[in-house]
């Protein structure tokens, strides 16, 4: 009984697969934008002291409630918190102090060039949790960015030039967002409440 010749299958599943492999385009904007820092100096220990005022505190908990600066809040009012911490209009005794920097495009302003955001989760925090933290806190600086574009340039913060979107981004609202490592929050007790 003669049987079927399968010799070239092989070449057209090859050909198949590199034809879907060349043609299929990859989404590659998925996840968080983030710069790393540098890999540590291992000779070099510097130790920072920030002042306490400089850092906003913003802690999820096992239940996915958000505290931040020592109240809890909901996911609106994190970013109003958070910009507010960043620009502070008022020069508050309580939100980051100022400095004098000069910027290029725009020239002196005063700025909140020493803030910080730490970002504290439980263990048990959901990742859908975490994950909408960190797009209002990105929302935040985003916001803020657009109004600095708008107020110094009369265009939106996407529209600019790559210089002018670094004068922004990385001096004037430059994002800084320090991640600590989940922990265990509380006692076994009263996490089962």
């Amino acid at each position: 009984m003669p049987g079927v010749n399968s010799t070239s299958a092989a070449d057209m599943a090859f050909t198949l697969l590199l034809f879907f492999l060349l043609t299929t385009s990859m989404d590659t904007n998925w996840g968080l934008a983030r710069q790393l820092p540098p890999p540590p100096q291992k000779e070099k220990k510097d130790e920072v002291d920030i002042n306490k005022r400089n850092i906003l505190l913003v802690m999820i908990s096992y239940d996915n409630r958000i505290m931040c600066a020592g109240e809890e809040v909901s996911l609106a009012q994190l970013k109003i918190k958070t910009k507010e911490f960043l620009e502070n209009p008022t020069n508050s005794d309580h939100l980051p102090e100022k400095k004098l920097v000069d910027i290029p495009f725009i020239g002196e302003q005063l700025i909140t060039a020493d803030h910080l955001i730490s970002l504290q989760c439980d263990r048990g925090t959901n990742y859908q949790s975490y994950i909408d933290v960190q797009n209002e806190l990105a929302a935040a600086y985003n916001e803020l960015r657009d109004e600095a574009a708008r107020r110094f340039f009369n265009v939106r913060f996407n529209a600019l030039d790559d210089e002018r979107k670094d004068a922004i981004a990385k001096i004037y609202y430059k994002q800084k967002i320090s991640e600590a490592e989940p922990k265990e929050y509380g006692d076994k007790k009263s996490r089962r409440r």
